[in-house]
């Protein structure tokens, strides 16, 4: 590409779909009830201090209200929760409805049958273009060794293939 040209948003798209990704919920318990939005783009960052990062899209409506409690759980899909993440991708619809999940020891949702969850704090926000990219210091976490992960991968979800052996 000659310099000065810009990627067109189609090209990075398919381009970086390449790239498999997890799929996670990022939950938190506000003073109305549950909330919380699907977020493909999330890694471990640091294990000293812990953090994590991931990235909301400036257009979420549910981050700001995340951003406010200060708190929040990341929670790891599993490979049967493809309609979960779909429903949380969803405005303008009640997330929780219908979905089962427990308190985190520290007071947030925990879906049921995730892989894994992290509970964290806000640890500081950055401009990521049209995305804020959040870092957060985990608080807490665990995961069922037993669950497979969900994945996205070429604008589709994907399951891990079982090794052959």
């Amino acid at each position: 590409m000659p310099e000065g040209e810009v990627v067109d948003s189609t090209t990075m798209r398919r381009v970086m779909g390449h790239f498999a990704s997890g799929v996670t919920i990022v939950t938190a318990l506000a003073s109305e009830g549950p909330v919380g939005f699907t977020c493909q783009s999330f890694s471990s960052l640091s294990l000293d201090p812990p953090l994590v990062v991931f990235a909301p899209a400036r257009s979420s409506r549910s981050w700001p209200r995340l951003r406010e409690l200060g708190r929040f759980c990341v929670n790891v899909l599993a490979e049967e929760q493809t309609e979960l993440s779909d429903g949380f991708a969803s405005s303008g619809v009640d997330k929780f409805a219908g979905v089962s999940w427990r308190p985190s020891r520290l007071g947030q949702p925990v879906l049921a049958d995730v892989v894994a969850w992290v509970d964290c704090e806000l640890w500081a926000e950055y401009d990521g273009g049209d995305h804020t990219v959040v870092t957060a210091r985990v608080l807490d976490l665990g995961a069922d060794e037993g669950r497979r992960p969900l994945l996205f991968h070429r604008g589709a979800y994907r399951l891990l293939e079982s090794p052959q052996g």
